[in-house]
């Protein structure tokens, strides 16, 4: 619920938006107060809390009255919405939109009510943190920025209510009257960004970017992954692209009138000379530096690098030959929580600072045993608190708490789980293979059940082959169950009802087959971020039909009974 507006400021004022910054996060515990005051006050007649509230609007009646829930208590209301009942059910606002989240981190998207007042919260919080890039990176006004966003097919509800993703809300908002806005800040035009192809649009952006290359200040993507598929594509695609510059003619397979409005501008000459200097970077034996190499003027990578995107932190950097990588914002498709005030901070040690306008926030402490919670709504985000800037709390993105494995009495949770790849792939490193993605799932074919884990390899080498010795990849499976915790250990060791750890090695493009699939189901491309533990069997048939090599661990886990002070 977003019912507290920041105040009204000219986007286009940095200034301004710096000094509404230090005056929220000044008066954080006075708006927090207000914040749910006014939440209270506007919607008690409603279905939903008149039953908890019974006519008192306090906090003290709130905390008490009100669960802490989870999507689930929520979804048969905003059903209900969706097939034509009031908005008021659970809120004084119209619902003007449901939002889809990415669907990859439950497994099933969820459908979040956003009424006009909440998009218009949303835009104020991105104007808010937009200037602080420029406050802190030199020269990087002296460019336009190349970030990729993709459009997502929308649907609509028995009641006519627009069902989309909220980067197609933000791309839908783009209209004659304000498209100088984007024009202003993007090379890509608005009209190849709203292309419903994603392949025909990840195309024409990049050819965009690379006949404007002098003039790119900065590049991004929604997530560290999206960003790291268009650098995959541009590696699939360079020849062509070239091909397309040197001629000055765009590929016939682009057949989309948004793309084809879109490039006309750009694509108006043949222009040898820069096929030739894109084609010779694109050609050398190793990519490292490419974003570098191919557009010398950026000042920075954008894209959110925290919590479960940290792992492709190390490939970003790769491909990015030293640019600063810069994770500006943490949000989710329920609410825009916080920004990085520092964004030239490590990608390991970003903080993000809690903007108090935009909801009632409350924090619990970790209890792993418990699922990760409108009202009272539980998150599921492990946040690690760091400070404070100036009242407002400050936090490290941790990741979900949420059980991705578990057989028997282990759990393991996806924060664990990723520290645990995370220490194993340093072992591919004198190698000279990195890890490219990864998932996982519990086999229980035979007893004792195990954990799989599928691996897509990658080489900074250019064309190495993918085939890393089965020893290193035995080690690799060993590492992993090393590292997780004493629970699990104890039931590879001591009792017996765990079986060795397993990784199947995937050929490389499968994670963009996984991501094709669950895209095809409605995920947004942009919001697109891979599961950490699968169980639908369309896509595990996907990972399945790509396996090239399988690994076992060959060794026991160490366990020792003083080991259980670290346990959960």
């Amino acid at each position: 619920e977003h019912q507290i507006m920041l105040p009204k400021f000219d986007p286009a004022n940095h200034k301004a938006c710096l000094s509404v910054l230090e005056d929220v996060t000044t008066n954080a515990k006075q708006i927090q107060d207000s914040v749910l005051e006014a939440i209270l006050s506007r919607n008690a007649k409603t279905e939903y809390l008149r039953g908890f509230l019974k006519g008192k609007f306090d906090k003290q009646t709130f905390k008490k009255n009100l669960p802490v829930i989870t999507y689930e208590d929520y979804r048969s209301y905003i059903d209900r919405i969706a097939n034509g009942e009031p908005s008021d059910i659970i809120c004084d606002r119209p619902v003007t939109v449901l939002l889809v989240s990415s669907g990859t981190s439950g497994g099933v998207p969820k459908l979040i009510p956003l009424t006009a007042e909440d998009m218009e919260q949303r835009n104020l919080f991105v104007s808010l943190y937009r200037p602080l890039p420029f406050k802190h990176i030199k020269g990087l006004s002296e460019g336009k920025s190349l970030l990729f966003y993709f459009l997502t097919r929308e649907s609509e509800t028995a009641s006519r209510i627009p069902v989309r993703t909220m980067i197609t809300c933000v791309l839908k908002s783009v209209t004659p009257a304000n498209k100088f806005i984007w024009e202003r800040i993007q090379i890509s035009p608005i009209e190849i960004a709203t292309c419903p192809d994603t392949t025909q649009s990840m195309y024409c952006q990049l050819l965009c970017g690379l006949i404007q290359r002098g003039n790119v200040s900065r590049l991004g993507a929604p997530f560290a992954s999206s960003f790291l598929k268009v650098i995959n594509f541009l590696g699939d695609h360079w020849s062509e692209l070239c091909s397309n510059i040197r001629t000055g003619r765009v590929s016939p397979w682009i057949k989309d009138a948004h793309c084809l409005s879109g490039i006309s501008t750009f694509l108006s000459a043949p222009n040898p000379e820069l096929a030739s200097i894109i084609e010779q970077e694109c050609s050398k034996k190793s990519w490292e530096a490419i974003v570098r190499r191919l557009w010398p003027n950026a000042k920075c990578i954008e894209a959110v690098v925290t919590g479960s995107m940290s792992q492709y932190i190390p490939m970003i950097e790769f491909y990015g030959g030293g640019l600063p990588v810069i994770s500006l914002f943490y949000g989710s498709s329920e609410c825009l929580f916080g920004l990085n005030i520092n964004p030239l901070s490590k990608p390991c040690d970003v903080s993000y600072t809690t903007v108090p306008s935009m909801a009632y926030f409350e924090f619990l402490e970790v209890k792993k045993d418990q699922e990760a919670g409108l009202y009272r709504y539980r998150l599921g985000d492990v946040l690690r608190v760091t400070g404070f800037y100036n009242n407002a709390p400050q936090f490290h993105f941790v990741g979900r708490n949420k059980v991705v494995l578990s057989i028997d009495m282990d759990k393991t949770y996806e924060e664990d789980l990723l520290n645990a790849v995370t220490n194993a792939k340093l072992l591919l490193e004198p190698h000279d293979f990195v890890l490219i993605d990864f998932t996982s799932r519990v086999d229980f074919s035979s007893y004792p059940g195990r954990y799989v884990l599928y691996w897509e390899l990658g080489s900074k080498v250019k064309d190495k082959k993918l085939e890393p010795k089965r020893e290193v990849m035995e080690e690799c499976c060993f590492t992993v169950e090393e590292s997780l915790d004493s629970v699990y250990r104890k039931g590879r060791k001591n009792d017996k009802n765990i079986g060795p750890l397993e990784i199947k090695v995937v050929r490389r493009g499968a994670f963009d087959e996984l991501m094709n699939f669950f895209v095809s189901r409605g995920t947004s491309v942009s919001q697109y971020k891979t599961p950490r533990s699968v169980k639908n069997e369309e896509a595990l048939k996907i990972l399945e039909a790509t396996v090239v090599s399988k690994s076992f661990s060959q060794k026991v886990p160490s366990w020792e009974l003083h080991e259980l002070h670290s346990s959960r």
